[in-house]
Order: C-alpha cells, then sequence, then structure tokens
C-alpha cells in the first residue's frame, strides 16, 4: 500500500507516525499539525494525537477519511488544548469503517487518552432481568451476557441501571413500590400514587397484569440481542485488493486479519462479552450488511 511523504514504516504492529518538527509559530495548534494532517491517508482508519514521548496519548479518533477527519480537527477552536500539546498524529489503517470502529474502541481502552471521555475504563458491566415480576440488576461477572435471553439495557453502574428504571417508572406510570425502589407500608400506596404518577397497582387499582405488560414495554427497546450463531465468524471488509476479516465471538471482538486461516487461529483467543463491540456490531450483523464467514474448522 502506498504511503505519503513522511511516513517511515516500523513494525506491522505498531502505529505509523509522520515524524515532522514543529516550528516556531503558535497560531491556534501548532503549524507542524497541517503538514502531518496532510500526509494521511484518505481512507479508513484511526488517527491518535501524541504528546510528549513517554506520556499518555492525547485523543483517539476513527474516520472514513482519515486526512479530512484530523484537517477537521485542526479548524475546531474548541479543540486549540488539545491541539497545542499535540506533537505528532500516528495512524492505523483499517478497510472500511466497522474495522475503524472495532479499532477505535480497542486502541482507547488499551491506551487510555486523556482526551477521549468514553470507552476510558473498564466498568462494571451490569444489565437488567425481570424475575417474579420485579426488575433486578445483574452483573456480567455473574452470567453470559451474549447467550442469556432476558437481559434489558447495558449500563457502567447499579446507579445508572436503577436510575434508567426510574426513568422508565415515569414514562410507564410504574409503581415504584413493585419495582423495588420505594418501600411501601400495608395498602397506603407509594408516594407517587398521591401524585397521580402510579397509575396504582399499589392501592389495587390496577392489576399485576397491566403493571408487568407496561414493564415489558417500556424495556422492550432496550433489549439485548443473544449471540445468533453457534460459533465465532468473520466479518468481511474489502478496500480494493485489500481484506479484513474482522473476528467476532459472542459479541466479543477479537481482532483483525486479512486470511480465512489466519482468523481461524484468532478464535483460539479467550474472551468474554464486550459491550463496546456489542452496540458496534449488533445492527450490521443482525441486519445482515456485510459479508459473514463461519469459522469452526470445516466452514
Amino acid at each position: 500500500m502506498r504511503q505519503g511523504p513522511g511516513h517511515r514504516r516500523r513494525r506491522p504492529d505498531r502505529i505509523l507516525e509522520a515524524t515532522v518538527a514543529p516550528t516556531r509559530e503558535d497560531p491556534a495548534y501548532p503549524a507542524h499539525l497541517r503538514l502531518l494532517a496532510e500526509t494521511l491517508p484518505a481512507a479508513p482508519g484511526i488517527y491518535v494525537f501524541e504528546g510528549a514521548p513517554g506520556d499518555l496519548p492525547l485523543y483517539i479518533g476513527k474516520s472514513v477519511n482519515l486526512r479530512s477527519r484530523v484537517l477537521a480537527h485542526l479548524r475546531n477552536g474548541d479543540e486549540a488544548a488539545m491541539l497545542r500539546q499535540a506533537r505528532s498524529i500516528g495512524h492505523e489503517r483499517t478497510t472500511g469503517e466497522i474495522g475503524a470502529l472495532l479499532l477505535e474502541a480497542r486502541r482507547i481502552k488499551e491506551r487510555q487518552p486523556l482526551y477521549n471521555q468514553r470507552l476510558r475504563r473498564s466498568r462494571q458491566l451490569c444489565s437488567l432481568r425481570i424475575r417474579d415480576g420485579r426488575p433486578q440488576v445483574v452483573y456480567a461477572r455473574d452470567l453470559d451476557f451474549g447467550r442469556d435471553p432476558d437481559l434489558y439495557g447495558l449500563f457502567g453502574s447499579r446507579h445508572a441501571a436503577l436510575e434508567r428504571l426510574r426513568a422508565l417508572a415515569g414514562e410507564q406510570r410504574l409503581c415504584l413500590g413493585a419495582l423495588g425502589l420505594e418501600t411501601v407500608i400495608g395498602g397506603r400506596g407509594c408516594f407517587r400514587a398521591a401524585l397521580g404518577l402510579c397509575a396504582g397497582l399499589c392501592r389495587n387499582e390496577e392489576s399485576p397484569h397491566e403493571h408487568a405488560e407496561r414493564l415489558l414495554a417500556g424495556l422492550r427497546p432496550l433489549h439485548l440481542a443473544c449471540w445468533p450463531y453457534a460459533q465465532a465468524i468473520g466479518i468481511v471488509e474489502r478496500d480494493g485488493a485489500a481484506q479484513q476479516i474482522h473476528v467476532v465471538r459472542n459479541w466479543c471482538y477479537l481482532g483483525s486479519v486479512a486470511s480465512l486461516a489466519k482468523a481461524r487461529r484468532l478464535d483460539t483467543v479467550a474472551a468474554g462479552f464486550d459491550a463496546d463491540s456489542y452496540k458496534i456490531l449488533c445492527g450490521p450483523i443482525l441486519a445482515g450488511r456485510h459479508e459473514i464467514v463461519g469459522l469452526n474448522p470445516a466452514a
């Protein structure tokens, strides 16, 4: 693959960096950044704004057109503080948008860039599950989120899950007592019932079945899709003659390789459910918008 001026190749698993010395000028961003940006390919991949050697990266992003996206950063005055710290701009090519999204998520979690606000830390992933008509918070450490058919929502904490449940109670006029979010004494009803914000299950003004139906109706948009395959798969993306196979198992991204043989070897990597991979891949996989290959030895 042809590279622009200023590039030098390192090991394949390393980010390629353009190296141009900073100038003495001090505009909204150092002038050398534009020279670096103009060497980037107009192709898919991820880019990395690097600070001083040895420091954490400043920002990692993705685009289907690396050069255009990085130049857009340089026109954004809100990012001047970050840009003044940048010393180099690295990049890694992919063959398409899915590969860029997956690689961006992986590199952000691996390298912990200072200015990325999402995907920066591994969180205690949890979800909501209905048992005996009452929602409960369950954790990915205890369940296989890729296989359990009765999970709703992906949350970074118990607090976030319960806050979403409270919001749902407001939308559907649900009883906080029945949801386990408030203690109801005797037949007095919950506090929100007195304000007309609860349909009155706690005061026997509606049936448990009616309440359960509204609860499930509110949760339905949050329902997690089970992994639809008995094995790992490869999602194929091409850019001209170049090909990448993104290996995924149980909604977890295992890596990208160029050949089916390498993809089958990558399937041996141990990994659990990953929320970021799920959010990136669920729509494309279930909609069948991309070429998919099975990775069992007989495929």
